[in-house]
């Protein structure tokens, strides 16, 4: 006689009995919902349940019970990721972090310890009240989790400055396979002992554990800043403009979005930005006084050097901050036009030129629109290869063009991603990348971790 295999509402029963102090999610709709990040990948599965821990020991638990069960575990965070790090697997445990918000502030060490489902905007926020910041500042920051933050080692407009998520923490404690929880680091500035087993962590997606715990550095905030914004109407010249910028001033913003960018914002939010302009660079000097001055007006010099057409200067904080809201708000603005391949290669400076203008003849050789902004000042770029999901034709196009853009990466001496995460969109492109030997290493160190494969399968390797 065959054995009779549980159903998914045995196993969910089975589930909720064993993690009672759990809050267990495992309605269609609700299992729908956690399918996906932002990136939408196409080949995402459906979880058997999404848990909602509130404390290490919950995440604990979880993950004893999925070693006990051999049931794959998914990490989530804000759902906001990009390169379908979050996506589900069939028959996966979702564990999604939204419960997992205490967020303590320590004004006196600067210092932040917090969970990893607080969203960007808030840690900012209660740091903002003693006096402090939190400066990395994602496009996201308004709705991705510090969680997230870390497990993809974020960036944002500010980066160029002040760095990535990766220079501000402190410590994590970590949930292994085995169900241990180690406390890595912690609340001190300067840590040499043993490996770099924080910074392991940082940017691994969850796949070698689950992050419950995070110390961050503050720091004080900086000045009000000034902001100049140019227009250009040859895409090369901003990207020399850039690259002349990045060589002689230090920025706290160089930021640049394309013509098709500066249109499907304008198309949504009607900021009055020039419709006309092939590129639009938004710097910003948060200097103190006369030397910020100083800096905008050397930035400024550079644009028209370069051949801008249009060179605004201000010190007005609401005009500076509608110029960063656009930026901001380029990705939904052009994914309001369709579904979005999105990428986030970086190059070295000296090589953004090419890569923009090579960005741009592949979108004309597929016949695909493809959109490019960028954290310009460190060469991060996000090519956004827009398709009519009606169109299958043009779908497949767009994934050669969404390939072709990566290769071009990798040719500049340049990365799959800066700051978006491998995920699981772009790691058909990882050997080409960091080739086959680092492959391996990074093979072996999952395999240590998590012998079984039961975090996160299917992200970066």
């Amino acid at each position: 006689m065959a054995t009779a295999h549980p159903g998914p509402d045995d196993a969910l029963d089975h589930l909720r009995r064993a993690l009672p102090q759990v809050e267990v999610l495992g309605a269609v709709e609700e299992l729908q919902a956690h399918r996906w990040d932002r990136a939408l990948d196409p080949n995402a599965g459906t979880p058997l349940a999404v848990a909602l821990p509130r404390s290490t020991e919950d995440v604990q638990a979880i993950v004893r019970y999925a070693g006990e069960h051999g049931i794959p575990l998914v990490p989530r965070g804000a759902g906001s990721g990009l390169s379908g790090g979050a996506s589900a697997v069939d028959g996966c445990l979702v564990v999604s972090m939204a419960s997992m918000t205490d967020c303590e502030i320590d004004p006196v060490t600067r210092m932040a310890v917090v969970q990893p489902g607080v969203i960007n905007a808030d840690l900012k926020a209660a740091a903002a009240e003693v006096g402090l910041w939190y400066p990395p500042d994602p496009a996201s920051v308004g709705f991705s989790s510090i969680g997230g933050n870390v497990a993809t080692n974020a960036g944002g407009l500010c980066c160029v400055k002040y760095g990535v998520t990766t220079d501000y923490v402190l410590g994590v404690t970590v949930v292994l396979a085995d169900g241990t929880a180690v406390q890595l680091g912690g609340p001190r500035l300067k840590e040499a002992a043993g490996l770099s087993l924080t910074k392991l962590f940082v940017g691994s997606e969850g796949t070698l554990g689950i992050i419950t715990s995070i110390v961050l550095r503050l720091i004080p905030p900086p000045p009000p800043a000034c902001t100049v914004v140019a227009t250009f109407a040859d895409l090369e010249a901003s990207c020399q403009a850039v690259l002349e910028v990045a060589s002689t001033v230090r920025a706290s913003m160089l930021e640049f979005m394309d013509a098709m960018a500066i249109n499907a914002v304008e198309d949504v939010h009607g900021y009055g930005l020039d419709r006309t302009a092939r590129a639009m660079l938004i710097a910003q000097s948060d200097q103190p006084g006369e030397a910020g001055t100083r800096e905008v007006e050397a930035i400024a010099g550079v644009f028209r050097a370069h051949g801008a057409t249009e060179v605004l200067l201000t010190s007005d904080q609401a005009t500076g901050a509608t110029y960063t809201a656009a930026r901001r708000g380029a990705i939904p603005a052009v994914e309001s036009k369709g579904r979005l391949l999105l990428g986030d290669v970086g190059v070295p400076l000296p090589k953004l030129a090419a890569l923009v203008t090579g960005i741009a003849d592949i979108s004309t050789e597929h016949q695909v629109p493809i959109s490019v902004i960028a954290h310009a000042g460190d060469g991060n770029t996000h090519p956004l290869v827009v398709v009519d999901p009606d169109d299958a034709a043009m779908a497949t196009r767009a994934e050669v063009a969404y390939g072709q853009v990566m290769d071009l990466a990798i040719g500049l001496g340049g990365t799959i991603t800066g700051e978006h995460g491998v995920g699981r969109t772009k790691k058909a492109w990882l050997p080409d990348y960091v080739g086959e030997d680092v492959v391996t290493l990074n093979r072996k160190i999952k395999d240590a971790l998590d012998p079984r494969g039961l975090f996160n399968p299917g992200a970066i390797l």
